[in-house]
């Protein structure tokens, strides 16, 4: 596909975040196996339950431009995941605190991937004057912005605290 105005541009981006969702739900899902405090896991759960809303909010933004969101692979959220699961899930910790912490840690590298997707997408569908699609990517975006302000609680609120210890 060639990419010539700024609809191409949005569609291929659907493609993307959608390829980045799919990347990102598995993960999340280990990570909130894997962390100890119970705040967090529950939160990671919470972000699981958000990016798959996310998943299908692109579906059906996608069908409304009568195309799939399949057909993309996202190397930036590839990469991400790897990072996560090396990091956060297979590294060894002498404090569960710490593996605490670095779930954290990874985890907002994700959100913060799905914030920078949401909100060009969104910019886009503002500028195509495409209102349905942009209220639904609003939405993400916000959720997006949300799941990581709980990480930032969550981390500044004890549990970087308990991993000086």
């Amino acid at each position: 596909m060639s990419i010539d105005t700024l609809e191409d541009l949005y569609i291929e981006q659907l493609k993307d975040i959608y390829s980045a969702n799919k990347q990102a739900l598995d993960v999340t899902k280990e990570m909130a196996k894997a962390a100890s405090d119970t705040d967090l896991s529950d939160a990671l759960r919470a972000g699981a339950d958000g990016i798959q809303d996310g998943i299908t909010a692109i579906e059906k933004i996608s069908e409304g431009h009568d195309e799939s969101p399949n057909g993309e692979h996202c190397k930036g959220m590839e990469g991400l995941v790897k990072e996560a699961r090396a990091h956060a899930i297979e590294e060894t910790f002498g404090e569960e605190a710490t593996k605490d912490a670095m779930i954290i840690t990874q985890y907002q590298r994700l959100t913060h991937y799905a914030i920078a997707g949401y909100g060009c997408l969104a910019a886009f569908a503002d500028r195509l004057e495409l209102d349905n699609d942009l209220s639904a990517l609003k939405t993400c975006l916000d959720a997006s912005y949300d799941g990581d302000r709980t990480m930032t609680a969550l981390a500044t609120g004890g549990i970087n605290k308990s991993a000086v210890a």
